[in-house]
């Protein structure tokens, strides 16, 4: 059905209308619709404008407050990205139920978003740029996320992580040195900041983690190289 179709439906329905199912630019046609038709009515009928409210244009205020409230939650679902490839997501879920396999494949995968920023850093300011860079960091910034989600499931259950922790915690430094050498812009400050808070938290985890692990396997030397605790 074309967008003009989809318009006249729904300005002929009644006022309970499931906007969620509508994009921005249908309920931006719709209104203009509905604006035109208020005002034609009101050139018909001046007096009756005068005395009631007009039910159309009162629908048509509704509909501007709810396409204000809502175009910047449907764009960010729309835009909503998948940090990892096919591929990428393949070989995590191969690495299965060994932790430090798929704590290094973060960490693998995490080195190669790192030197996309680097090297985008000192090119020539552009849109094309801007959007790029944006993009990257908020790739990188989900994957930390995940990391640390893993870090935290992992550790819960004394699997041996200091195989894959050590690496991690030498790259976590040289993540954060090159998101702080980014000048930040308009178009991607947010991003940055939000990657940089991120890599802070996973930096300070992963320590943390890799003391509390070696302290703890050096008072239970049976238990090294685990996947998970077992019932003794």
């Amino acid at each position: 059905m074309s967008l003009v179709h989809q318009t006249l439906k729904l300005a002929s329905s009644p006022p309970q209308l499931h906007v969620l199912q509508w994009s921005p630019w249908s309920l931006a046609a719709l209104m203009f619709f509905q604006a035109h038709a208020s005002a034609s009515s009101s050139i018909r009928s001046p007096l009756r404008l005068k005395s009631q409210t007009n039910p159309r244009l009162m629908r048509s205020l509704v509909l501007c407050a709810l396409l204000a409230s809502l175009t910047p939650t449907l764009l960010a679902q729309k835009e909503k990205r998948q940090p990892l490839t096919e591929a990428e997501i393949e070989q995590i879920r191969d690495a299965g139920i060994y932790p430090s396999a798929r704590i290094a494949l973060y960490t693998k995968f995490l080195n190669e978003h790192a030197e996309v920023i680097k090297s985008l850093t000192n090119r020539v300011k552009s849109q094309a740029r801007a959007k790029h860079l944006d993009d990257e960091l908020l790739d990188f910034t989900a994957l930390m996320d995940e990391l640390g989600d893993n870090l935290d499931q992992y550790a819960d259950r004394k699997a041996d992580l200091r195989p894959a922790l050590k690496p991690l915690t030498e790259a976590t430094p040289k993540w954060l040195g090159i998101l702080r050498a980014l000048a930040g812009e308009p178009s991607f400050d947010e991003a940055r900041k939000e990657a940089i808070e991120s890599g802070e938290d996973l930096a300070d985890q992963a320590k943390r983690l890799l003391s509390e692990q070696t302290e703890y396997f050096n008072l239970h030397k049976d238990e090294k190289d685990q996947e998970r605790a077992e019932p003794k």
